[in-house]
């Protein structure tokens, strides 16, 4: 499916647009492409985060926040750093990032009546494997492709399904 190149290319798109709305800030650590480069790399990274998705899901299937609590506090960190090379530009992030958990959230409270707790076990294990899978590419100890794992946490509901229903 290759959903990083998707994403990729998504923020080339708006970076024009983004660019018209929040013009680069002429700065002497950071020049004009670098400064878009770097915007759209936390955009993707606030938005389309392994654990950001996971989190959201899981609340609104089991109404535990831990996980989103605990990305709010870590992004926090990583904005202000990234605040302090690109601007205020940071705090616009916000838009999309709700926007994106809010459905998921939605999307999840729907499937809930359709699920167990075996296929919740499943699905928390999957996203546990994306969030270390995640943690080992932010340390640069191998970049694993989070975003394609995504449709995992998908696919996992069904297959534990059928692995009940079958062979259980």
């Amino acid at each position: 499916m290759n959903i990083e190149k998707w994403i990729e290319r998504a923020g080339t798109t708006l970076r024009s647009p983004i660019e018209r709305i929040f013009p680069a800030q002429s700065s002497a650590s950071v020049g004009a492409e670098d400064f878009m480069n770097q915007f759209i790399a936390v955009l993707i990274l606030f938005c389309a985060s392994g654990t950001g998705i996971f989190g959201a899901l899981t609340e609104g299937m089991t109404g535990d926040p831990t996980i989103l609590l605990t990305k709010s506090i870590l992004d926090f960190f990583t904005a202000a750093i990234f605040a302090s090379t690109l601007g205020y530009i940071i705090t616009v992030i916000f838009i999309p990032q709700l926007i994106v958990f809010v459905i998921l959230f939605f999307a999840a409270t729907f499937i809930m009546a359709l699920i167990n707790p075996s296929m919740i076990a499943d699905f928390t294990a999957c996203g546990g494997i994306i969030m270390l899978a995640t943690g080992f590419r932010l340390c640069g100890i191998r970049a694993f492709p989070t975003a394609n794992m995504l449709p995992s946490l998908i696919l996992v509901m069904p297959f534990s399904a059928a692995w009940q229903q079958f062979i259980a």
